[in-house]
């Protein structure tokens, strides 16, 4: 029946902002809201951070739209939910990509601004400028003035914009002059302690004197007439020495000269595809990479075997409704599952210590010699895979008990009836059905271990470690945590770009066989509907 009330009659909807005053309010925030977000992308764009501040702009833009345009008013409930998104988790992801085709790392972390910025502040001794004895003085308002002596004994009086003079003492506020030539007062001015003045650290950043001459202090005995060693061609993009006139031309984010020699700091730069070609090509790094990519599926294969195993194992074990003292028992073994992984990862490294753990102690007084679990590949990677087996068995124990009390009874008897013995039904009911119920657990739980950097680092920090490797790198290294020591462990040399194209590939791989795995599920779903 259609409705008789009058259109124009009818509510405007609840999310519909209902008076003019609500609507000014809104309007109101937003503009406070656009100015503060204005202000912080003006920052961001004038440190150079660029994608930063384009991120912000978006994000603001969007709050904007949803506020102001009626048909995405419903999502207005959502903003602040939608930006913390934007900012924590897309951004990020957009980050690491823009940065893994770049140079960003040791030696590259600012932009080309900050810099030629950098660079333009160094200072040279040109052969004709005068060098100087210097003794500072500051004012009450925090003013410096510098006596100045040269190589012929001749003193003068420097302060900030202003001409170097020659004062005569006794005139112009310059007291009389000690045995050393220095003035025991300047008006307006006091002394400053040697030590105090040498370790002062603003007096070495002030040019005193004016642009066209001006002095410096380069250290604690020296001041002299610096001038700036380095002009920027901004059309060439080169750099140029003024004192030998040597030429650094802009190579992929580094200022170089044609004999090699660098300016530091570079700057970030973008390298397009040089990251991934490092990661696929380079012969320096084929090779422990391919030991880290072949043991990454090893441990993540036979850790998901052996978890799912033995979880299930139990499960099947205490599905008996005859075993005795099952609850408690079964209580005991979840006991793994809810200690912090981090605490029971320590306790295994304690008790596997060579010197003090447990383990080794005991299988030397039983056997005389316990494995070397942290200096032989071979047995730290058995240690691993023992810790994870700890740790995730009570996960797989708990989803397969589930899964196991969902099979109806009358599938296992109608295989007794059919003279299906212990095995025949476990291979041709259990199974199968049991697939069908953890087969995504399953999927989550190898790219869960693909990806355990907890254990990897916390244990033993992806050691031993393998020789003559280019980049920092150890036999029980994942992916992951290899891109870890790239990006972070800065005592060894910081490469964010090259670390991000290394996580990109893990995505990609992972992504992949996500997909294979989700394609073996529908293969155990139709297995199960036969069953």
């Amino acid at each position: 029946m259609a409705s008789s009330t009058p259109l124009g009659n009818r509510k405007k909807p609840a999310f519909l902002p209902k008076t003019v005053s609500s609507q000014l309010i809104i309007i109101i925030l937003l503009l406070v809201g656009d100015a503060a977000v204005g202000w912080v992308i003006s920052q961001f764009v004038s440190l150079g951070y660029t994608p930063l501040a384009a991120a912000f702009f978006a994000i603001a833009l969007a709050v904007n739209i949803i506020l102001l345009v009626k048909k995405a008013y419903p999502l207005r409930w959502m903003v602040a939910g939608l930006v913390l998104m934007a900012l924590f988790t897309i951004y990020p992801i957009l980050f690491t990509v823009w940065v893994s085709f770049t140079n960003y790392g040791e030696g590259h972390l600012i932009t080309e601004e900050l810099a030629i910025q950098h660079i333009l502040e160094i200072k040279y001794l040109p052969e004709d400028s005068k060098a100087y004895s210097w003794t500072a003085f500051k004012s009450d308002s925090g003013d410096y003035a510098l006596w100045l002596i040269d190589a012929e004994g001749q003193p003068y009086l420097a302060t900030e914009g202003e001409l170097i003079a020659q004062p005569v003492p006794g005139q112009a506020g310059i007291g009389e002059l000690d045995a050393d030539g220095i003035p025991v007062t300047i008006e307006g001015y006091q002394r400053l302690n040697s030590i105090l003045a040498a370790t002062d650290p603003n007096l070495s950043n002030i040019l005193f004197g004016q642009e066209d001459k001006t002095i410096q202090v380069r250290s604690p005995q020296e001041a002299a007439e610096l001038v700036q060693k380095y002009v920027y061609d901004p059309e060439r993009d080169v750099m140029i020495d003024q004192e030998d006139g040597t030429v650094y031309s802009n190579l992929r984010g580094t200022f170089s000269s044609p004999t090699g020699e660098v300016l530091k700091p570079g700057f970030i730069a973008n390298i397009g595809l040089e990251n991934f070609k490092r990661f696929f090509v380079s012969p320096a790094l084929r090779g422990p990479l391919v030991r880290i990519i072949v043991w990454n599926f090893s441990f993540a294969g036979i850790s998901l075997v052996l978890n799912f195993a033995l979880g299930l194992l139990i499960a099947v074990l205490f599905n008996d409704p005859g075993f005795p003292l099952k609850k408690l028992i079964r209580s005991l073994l979840i006991v793994p599952y809810t200690v912090p992984a981090l605490l029971t990862i320590l306790v295994w490294r304690g008790m596997l210590n060579p010197e003090l753990g447990v383990i080794s102690r005991v299988l030397e007084n039983l056997i005389g010699w316990a494995p070397p679990w942290f200096t032989d590949q071979w047995w730290a990677k058995v240690a691993v895979i023992i810790i994870n087996l700890w740790l995730s068995y009570p996960y797989f124990m708990l989803i397969s008990s589930g899964a196991l009390q969902s099979i109806p009874d009358e599938y296992y008897d109608a295989a007794q009836v059919d003279g299906a013995n212990g095995w025949q039904k476990f291979w041709k009911i259990t199974f199968p059905l049991l697939l069908v119920a953890v087969g995504p657990l399953l999927i989550s739980s190898f790219v869960f271990n693909f990806n355990n950097f907890n254990l990897i680092y916390i244990f033993n920090g992806g050691g031993p470690p393998m020789a003559n490797t280019p980049t920092p790198a150890g036999h029980t290294d994942i992916l992951i945590s290899y891109v870890y020591n790239l990006a972070f462990s800065a005592s060894r040399g910081v490469d964010y770009g090259f670390a991000a194209a290394i996580t990109i590939v893990i995505f990609f791989i992972v992504g992949t066989i996500t997909l294979i795995q989700f394609n073996y599920t529908k293969m155990w779903e139709e297995v199960s509907e036969n069953v």
